[in-house]
């Protein structure tokens, strides 16, 4: 069963209870960085965030992670010695078990980061890092609405699309940490022609936040449309839906909905598991979820599987890193390594 609420809180093991020390979870962007300071639970107490803009030095972003830190420690009145470990997502190939980014999008440009090394480095404290997607199908197992779900995928759909699998309650990243990179799946209609790592999968060229708006630039006629040449994937949804939606807009709606069920579908006929989550800032617009569950009731005989928008929303990730940081805390206190 699908659980319906979030109680606020992480249901699996806290720090110990004589421990009052704080954990702190990162999410890194092309454009932004947020920053969480978290209790032994995992509750959220404070946040911070940054632009990334203009920033490709991985130095400089951990030197801003340190400074963003440092301030939410400060502001609640807490010391540096109160942080037991952190944790960060990056928008790229991790390779969780060494530490190290091995390749993020053209916007941050990163090759062979040794990120974790970094991050302890610059804090003192243990550190553990992963793929941004994974970390957000992390935080919807642990605080969202897969809690209880032992086998299920993340789908974020923004700029991009890219997937977090769970399996066995556990992130499931593969044998070179790509497992996921459902953006470059073949589905009818997309692209066949090969494409180079740094550019845009057959799949998310069309229905990724980007290709949506080229689909709609590539329709967008005057003699058929009242609306702007200029609109975002998740605008067209809106003017789609409306009591007098747009007929292209919808459209593209529905192209988009139809790849994205095709692919769900088969991913569930790969893994047979019983539950999609979508995220991302066009995953989770209504309108294309509602879309997506349509087409796939319809060859319910083959996928059983339901699709549900992420509860956690943009704070997935950052919930995602609070879980890592806290298990490289407690792992930590196991092996008698105190502040």
């Amino acid at each position: 069963m699908v659980p319906q609420s979030y109680p606020g809180v992480f249901g699996q093991e806290p720090l110990a209870e004589r421990d009052t020390g704080y954990v702190a979870g990162v999410d890194i962007g092309a454009t932004n960085l947020r920053v969480v300071l978290a209790d032994g639970s995992g509750a959220i107490v404070a946040r911070q965030s940054a632009s990334t803009v203009g920033t490709r030095d991985p130095q400089q972003v951990v030197d801003l992670i340190r400074i963003s830190i440092d301030q939410l420690l400060e502001e609640d009145g807490l010391s540096r010695n109160s942080l037991r470990a952190v944790a960060a997502g990056a928008p790229g190939v991790t390779d969780v078990n060494a530490g190290i980014v091995i390749a993020t999008s053209y916007l941050l440009g990163w090759r062979d980061v040794p990120l974790q090394a970094m991050l302890e480095s610059a804090l003192g404290v243990p550190a553990a890092i992963d793929n941004d997607v994974n970390l957000a199908a992390l935080g919807e197992s642990h605080a969202g609405i897969a809690q209880g779900v032992k086998d299920f995928v993340f789908l974020a759909v923004g700029t991009g699309i890219g997937a977090g699998i769970i399996v066995n309650g556990t992130p499931f990243r593969g044998i070179d940490w790509t497992a996921g990179e459902i953006g470059y799946m073949l589905v009818p209609g997309a692209p066949e022609e090969p494409v180079g790592s740094s550019e845009p999968g057959a799949l998310e060229s069309l229905a990724g936040g980007e290709g949506i708006r080229n689909q709609w630039l590539r329709a967008w006629n005057p003699e058929k449309t009242r609306l702007p040449k200029e609109l975002t994937a998740t605008q067209i949804f809106d003017h789609a839906v409306q009591e007098d939606g747009d007929p292209v807009a919808r459209a593209i709606l529905q192209q988009s909905a139809r790849l994205l069920a095709y692919a769900l579908y088969n991913v569930s006929l790969v893994l047979s598991c019983p539950l999609f989550v979508l995220g991302g800032t066009v995953g989770m617009h209504p309108a294309l979820c509602n879309a997506v569950q349509a087409i796939l009731r319809q060859r319910e005989d083959r996928a059983h599987c339901q699709v549900r928008c992420s509860i956690l929303r943009a704070d997935a990730q950052l919930h995602g890193a609070i879980r890592m940081a806290l298990d490289a805390a407690i792992a930590a206190q196991r092996r008698g390594i105190t502040r």
